[in-house]
């Protein structure tokens, strides 16, 4: 599902304009990217938590070359699902690994 099927399925599910939801959905996804970008963590009861993380600079090799190439540091988002979105996902529990896992 995109940006434009959500925002449609909600205008469905609450009878709004599909215009009038999508600003929505923008101006809900700005609140969030801006709340990111200035380090704090968003986070939304139910669904899952976005937080900021930095990544370490480190080495990394070319897989044609194999030469080695430093990887600068980083800031990158991470997501963690919350209680009730796993449920909806895996509804039997946690799935049991298997070999070579």
């Amino acid at each position: 599902m995109n940006k434009t099927e959500l925002a449609a399925k909600v205008a469905q599910t609450i009878k709004e304009p599909k215009t009038r939801v999508a600003a929505w959905v923008d101006e809900a996804f700005e609140a969030m990217a801006t709340a990111l970008a200035s380090g704090e963590d968003v986070n939304i009861t139910d669904f899952g938590r976005f937080q900021v993380a930095e990544r370490a600079a480190r080495v990394g090799r070319d897989p044609r070359t194999g030469a080695k190439v430093d990887i600068p540091a980083k800031r990158v988002v991470k997501f963690k699902p919350g209680q009730a979105l796993r449920n909806r996902v895996q509804p039997s529990g946690p799935a049991k690994k298997g070999k070579g896992k």
